[in-house]
């Protein structure tokens, strides 16, 4: 892999410092995507302490955050990466530079650099979508950090997709399937059906800030599947979402490979719902020769 310099004229990449908050949320926040909750200081903080994916999904690890600077001391652009030394691997966990090619360029080589020991490392791996990230890298939407990881020797693949739908606020099913519980990570709640007393399907979903929604899982048993429990649990879940005063909702769908056939259905699923594609979601890997 090859680390180069900075070619940003006048600018440093220094660790992050408190007085960046605002200028470094507005990175990320630039690149946000529809029903993609807004990045609030609260995860900003949460991603220093070690939980850089979203509220509650920790990792085993305290990240580094570094920011591109201007010659007076305003960020360009915000990486943050983590290693572990157990195992020799290091994982890029979010870039953002407003899809400036040499910003991006100089960040990612900082980051690689740091990383330099490690006999893999791993970019934008799957996490369900929150402020700081969909998810994976939106490969259409953020096209120049694809390219950027690409030329510093990175592998990617598509992992999944990031889906969108605005909510109708129409009233709940007239049948209930699933019993709802509060749960705390996410903050939201958990949708459970059961046959009898054995769970068979579950959601889990939440209400953000300005009124976005997320569903961050949603399962059918396959001794369950074919018989309209995903569709009924859906229903539900996104009926309650609206009585939360939700006005849109987004999911991620893990389609790789794409074409299987339980893929195949839940993007059926989803399209009779009204999710519509926002964009591909990326993953990449760089493994020392």
């Amino acid at each position: 892999m090859a680390f180069s310099p900075s070619s940003c004229s006048s600018a440093t990449v220094r660790p992050y410092r408190p007085q960046d908050e605002a200028g470094v949320r507005g990175l990320i926040d630039a690149d946000r995507l529809p029903g993609q909750q807004p990045c609030a200081p609260q995860q900003l903080a949460a991603a220093r302490r070690g939980a850089p994916a979203l509220d509650g999904w920790s990792v085993p690890a305290r990240p580094r955050i570094s920011v591109l600077a201007d010659a007076a001391d305003r960020p360009l652009g915000v990486v943050a990466f983590l290693s572990w030394a157990d195992v020799h691997s290091g994982v890029i966990c979010w870039l953002y530079a407003r899809e400036d090619p040499p910003t991006l360029r100089a960040l990612l080589g900082h980051a690689c650099a740091e990383l330099a020991w490690c006999r893999q490392i791993e970019a934008f791996v799957g996490a369900p979508p929150g402020p700081l990230g969909p998810g994976g890298l939106p490969r259409i939407r953020r096209a120049a950090t694809h390219e950027a990881l690409i030329e510093a020797g990175f592998t990617g693949r598509r992992q999944g997709a990031y889906l969108h739908c605005p909510l109708s606020g129409e009233p709940s099913p007239a049948k209930l399937v699933a019993d709802v519980f509060p749960c705390d990570f996410p903050p939201g709640h958990r949708l459970i059906v059961r046959d009898g007393a054995e769970p068979v399907a579950e959601a889990v979903v939440s209400v953000g800030p300005d009124r976005i929604a997320t569903v961050y899982w949603i399962e059918t048993r396959r001794t369950h599947r074919g018989r309209g429990l995903g569709r009924k649990l859906l229903g539900q879940a996104l009926a309650l979402l609206a009585e939360q005063g939700a006005v849109e909702a987004a999911l991620v769908i893990d389609d790789f490979p794409p074409r299987t056939t339980e893929n195949k259905a839940a993007s059926r699923l989803f399209d009779s719902f009204g999710f519509t594609l926002v964009d591909e979601l990326w993953t990449y890997l760089w493994r020392h020769p």
